[in-house]
């Protein structure tokens, strides 16, 4: 697809992150963005975002991971808009720690 990039990290023959941009109807955005370490998850984003040449880019994340946040904080991104997931039975735990940013709402 011209109008996406996917990239990875590995190290030490494992794979230890990886991220994907897509152009949108208005600027591009991220996701998924999973990775180890939140060093990895910056130069994921920052390599993806520069594909964006400028443009708008948006990120969804998960509200539990403290790094994703600081991540888009330290990027000067603002909150646009916040959804709640919700559940019958059993309120599954998800380990969101290296969940930087989600696919879509509509995958998780």
């Amino acid at each position: 697809m011209p109008d996406a990039r996917t990239l990875c990290c590995r190290r030490d023959g494992k794979l230890r992150g990886y991220g994907t941009i897509r152009k949108c109807v208005s600027g591009y955005k991220i996701g998924p963005l999973f990775a180890d370490a939140e060093g990895i998850a910056e130069t994921l984003f920052l390599n993806l975002a520069d594909f964006a040449k400028g443009a708008a880019v948006s990120l969804d994340i998960a509200e539990p991971n403290a790094n994703a946040r600081a991540l888009c904080e330290r990027f000067g991104m603002a909150r646009q808009f916040e959804t709640a997931r919700m559940y019958t039975g059993k309120t599954p735990d998800p380990d969101w720690d290296g969940v930087y940013g989600i696919t879509t709402f509509e995958l998780g």
